[in-house]
């Protein structure tokens, strides 16, 4: 056999380095890929963690038992990254399903059938719903004329209250409400029951006997003080229920029968916290009850 001549093994060798370098090359390409995806994830996961944490320490600073609405810390927001806003909600200026339905007062059954016709459900549809709920927590099994007890696929508990606002849904005839969107924002279990005064909305002050449009916007503008919102500095000091009676311009009757049914600063809040680092946002939604050294959670979603 012929041996090969210098040429020709020079040439096989400058293949076979450059077969090496293009193996080499792109295992060079898949590793830089790898590494660079796993800088991506790393941090994401850091943004993630970040976001979480922020959204947490804007739940801590809203729990302290000092901290309002008005308090300028909760609006961490401006040029900021990481950073958190917060938003305090009153679960006093909601309904309160188990205080509405406790007792079966005429007023309060009253305030939720207005409730339900502001959000146009039918009288015949209202009906059912209320004798579904009270049969729902009643300690009997005898149903009412519109409502519906035991029976095939469906077993009310009886046990006199809701564990849950979303529990209403379970409830037979509740449908025309919960297929609605927003259904459960206007309604709690948390609160102390007495609409609260010094935060109830227009749409829920509207649902106490005897108080009017023109009497209500009158006492909100007072409440929001000059700047006209809500929860800011501004907003004058309601320290004694009697002294909201003028502005809703109600005689000494008409204010007695509110009684039990109003109340002032309900001590169980709604904090929505949202937190931030570069493109990742996370939020928690706590329901406490403060007025304490240590906040009590009764409710924490994230």
């Amino acid at each position: 056999m012929m041996p090969l001549k210098k040429s020709t093994r020079a040439g096989a060798a400058l293949l076979i380095a450059l077969w090496a370098i293009i193996v080499l090359t792109g295992a060079v390409l898949l590793w830089a890929g790898y590494i660079r995806q796993t800088v991506a994830v790393s941090g994401e996961t850091f943004n993630d963690v970040e976001a979480r944490a922020m959204a947490h320490s804007g739940l801590a600073i809203a729990m302290h038992p000092l901290t309002s609405k008005e308090t300028g810390a909760l609006r961490l927001e401006e040029n900021n990254d990481p950073g958190f806003r917060v938003r305090m909600i009153s679960e006093g200026a909601k309904l309160n399903l188990n205080f509405l339905f406790a007792g079966e007062d005429p007023r309060k059954l009253d305030m939720f059938r207005r409730w339900l016709e502001s959000r146009g459900i039918d009288s015949q549809a209202r009906d059912r719903m209320v004798d579904c709920i009270l049969d729902w927590l009643d300690a009997d099994n005898v149903k009412r004329t519109n409502g519906q007890e035991d029976g095939p696929g469906y077993h009310p508990p009886n046990r006199g209250q809701f564990i849950s606002v979303e529990e209403l849904a379970e409830v037979a005839g509740t449908e025309p409400l919960t297929s609605q969107p927003g259904w459960k924002d206007d309604l709690t279990i948390y609160s102390s029951g007495p609409i609260d005064l010094s935060s109830a909305d227009a749409n829920i002050l509207r649902l106490l006997p005897g108080v009017g449009d023109l009497a209500i916007d009158s006492f909100l503008k007072w409440r929001r003080g000059a700047d006209g919102i809500d929860g800011t500095p501004d907003d004058p000091p309601i320290q004694k229920l009697e002294t909201v009676q003028g502005f809703l311009g109600l005689n000494k009757t008409q204010w007695q029968q509110l009684g039990g049914l109003i109340g002032l600063h309900d001590n169980a809040w709604q904090i929505i916290s949202e937190g931030w680092s570069g493109k990742v946002v996370r939020q928690a939604t706590v329901v406490v009850r403060k007025g304490s050294q240590n906040p009590q959670i009764l409710n924490w979603q994230e």
